[in-house]
């Protein structure tokens, strides 16, 4: 007898039969499995997997069971304590740690089981041709962190990359084996072991020179010590022999690195180091890590070097168009309005409720009681009710609603990938529709760098020998996914660019806020308002590697400043699980990214509540 209402058909059969397998596979009984149209991943307790179409077809039962399959791996074999303990320093080096522990879990269960080995290789083979692997032709393109990632799923199971990430493999596939190919071996030894796994899995990162050892951090901290004893020398007033000390121990500083095998050990330019060392102490131009020194951290200092680029010429501004070709643009663009599916209710009372205060901001208002004007037909009936009342006229008022041009401009780091980006894209495109609707222009910009750890501008760098304190060492990537003027319509397809796996990669925040700044400047508007959704400080290890630890930090800061008092920009900011309340005098930060919608809205709304443009830093425009 066929089922009544669908309840007991195949689609639902399938989603109870995997939610049981990934409960038995994973040994936790409690857990929720969700199936919703979003990209898949665990949220405390719930598993989230993609929505299998109707039919069934193979090729999705597959990757759906391959997601849930991945999922159920990491909860069975994965300790968070064990891996938070012993979790390397630096963005890259934290995520290849974590990207070589998801395919140890992984490898654990298909060594084990052939039908979960193939399930697992769908869901990568789908995840790859998504993320557009097979066009990537040059290394510097190529994400070194899936690179990593491949080849120890290749050395612990056996299994060649998928066909569509092969090549891009292969790009990096030379280097990773000759400096850390000891490390991989070694790593496949240690499966069943997190605790020795991870040991070795951070002299992977050291081998790979994308993170810090303890070892490394020690003599940091040693040669802290002996900055800050320079540095009190200084102070004494004998500049010449501080001069003298200050080149020395930047001498030795450099020998030891070289030694470890860092890249930061500058052969030439040691003079400068030294003077500079008055500013930051001897320990830290060559650490990634010092990045995280508190934000007030000789920020003050006139000494701290000012803040440049080493090289501009490499740097892009793009259209969002022009990052990937037509096909994939629309298949991204699918995606996204599939995430938005499931919310339209909500989207649309934000809109409405966003539209409805804007509009409020623009109606007519009216001077009544006038001898001249408009005859007022609403008080005819006292002049009938007694001849003896004059007849009112009433007068339309000027309404003080500004010509209003709103910026939003999107972090798109690395650390936003996943839901983050998604929210934000989703975001990006409701204000877009719903600021059009109240004649308010929107531009939509997104800023991140063009590689990892440095592009071409370090490699100038290290061709021209290693200067001191060269600035910023990566190439900038500032991307336009909608203009002021340009019709939402026509910019709905470069939204979906923000899900394109490998475009997140670093943040220099201060030099993008700028850029947005400027373009508001250039704008005819009369009001100008600039929001950022950023997840985090700045950080570009190639640059905070060979500069002070709060290089991009008080560039930000600067920035912020000028924009804030000296500006007609209206400045405000929304933190995605980060405090920006630190740097903006006007800013939120939520803790779920599923707050950022309704965030965004609500903040837009009370600025245009405002009678007066004042606080905040800000100035009529």
């Amino acid at each position: 007898m066929p089922p009544r209402n669908g309840n007991d058909g195949p689609v639902e059969q399938f989603r109870q039969v995997t939610a049981a397998a990934m409960r038995a596979m994973a040994h936790e009984a409690d857990l929720n499995v969700a199936f919703v149209p979003e990209q898949p991943g665990l949220r405390g307790n719930e598993a989230r997997l993609p929505v299998p179409a109707r039919d069934l077809p193979a090729g999705e039962v597959a990757i759906v069971r391959g997601e849930a399959d991945s999922i159920a791996l990491k909860l069975r074999f994965h300790d968070a304590a064990v891996h938070a303990r012993r979790q390397p320093g630096g963005t890259m080096g934290r995520a290849i740690f974590d990207a070589v522990e998801q395919a140890r879990c992984e490898a654990l269960g298909s060594n084990r089981m052939s039908g979960v080995a193939n399930n697992l290789s769908a869901a990568l083979e789908e995840r790859c041709r998504q993320a557009g692997y097979s066009r990537i032709a040059d290394r510097e393109a190529a994400p070194i962190v899936e690179a990593v990632a491949l080849l120890a799923r290749e050395t612990f199971t056996g299994q060649q990359p998928p066909e569509s990430a092969r090549r891009m493999v292969d790009l990096w596939r030379p280097w990773i084996e000759a400096k850390a190919g000891q490390d991989l071996t070694q790593l496949s030894r240690a499966l069943g072991d997190q605790t020795a796994f991870a040991e070795v899995a951070r002299r992977l990162v050291a081998d790979l020179e994308l993170g810090e050892e303890e070892g490394q951090a020690a003599e940091s901290e040693d040669q802290d010590q002996q900055g800050d004893n320079d540095e009190e020398g200084q102070k004494s007033g004998e500049a010449e022999e501080s001069g003298d000390t200050s080149d020395a121990e930047a001498m030795t500083g450099s020998e030891t690195r070289e030694a470890a095998g860092e890249d930061g050990g500058e052969g030439e330019g040691e003079e400068q180091e030294g003077d500079d060392a008055d500013g930051m102490g001897e320990d830290g131009p060559e650490r990634p890590g010092k990045r995280w020194r508190p934000p007030n951290d000789m920020r003050n200092s006139a000494d701290a070097p000012m803040y440049r680029a080493f090289t501009t010429e490499f740097d892009e501004t793009v259209e969002a168009d022009m990052l990937c070709d037509a096909d994939e643009l629309t298949r991204l663009r699918a995606h996204l309005d599939q995430q938005l599916s499931h919310l339209q209710g909500v989207i649309a009372r934000l809109a409405n409720r966003l539209q409805r205060r804007l509009l409020a901001r623009q109606n007519r208002a009216w001077e009544f009681d006038l001898e001249e004007g408009t005859l007022d037909a609403a008080r005819l009936a006292r002049v009938v009710a007694n001849p003896a009342f004059p007849l009112s006229y009433k007068r339309e008022l000027d309404t003080d609603f500004r010509d209003t041009v709103v910026s939003l401009l999107i972090d798109n780091s690395g650390s936003m990938r996943g839901r983050p980006i998604t929210v934000a894209a989703m975001s990006a495109d409701i204000l877009a529709r719903t600021l059009e609707r109240c004649a308010v222009k929107v531009e939509i910009l997104g800023f991140t760098t063009r590689a990892w750890k440095g592009g071409q501008s370090r490699e100038r760098w290290l061709a021209q020998g290693k200067p001191a304190n060269p600035g910023r060492l990566n190439d900038l990537r500032h991307i336009v996914y909608k203009g002021a003027d340009a019709p939402w319509r026509r910019a709905r397809k470069s939204l979906g660019l923000m899900l394109r796996e490998g475009l997140l990669k670093e943040n220099i925040d201060g030099e993008a806020l700028l850029w947005a700044h400027s373009r508001l400047i250039a704008r005819p508007e009369q009001r100008k308002i600039l929001m950022v959704i950023s997840d985090g400080a700045p950080v570009d290890d190639s640059t905070l590697s060979v500069n002070p630890g709060n290089y991009l930090e008080r560039h930000l800061r600067e920035a912020i400043e000028y924009i804030e008092n000296r500006s007609p920009v209206e400045l405000l900011a929304i933190g995605i699980g980060h405090d920006v309340t630190r740097y903006y005098k006007r800013a939120v930060t939520i803790v779920d990214a599923e707050q950022l919608g309704g965030t965004v809205m609500e903040k837009l709304a009370e600025l245009f509540d405002e009678d007066t443009p004042s606080g905040g830093g800000r100035r009529a425009g």
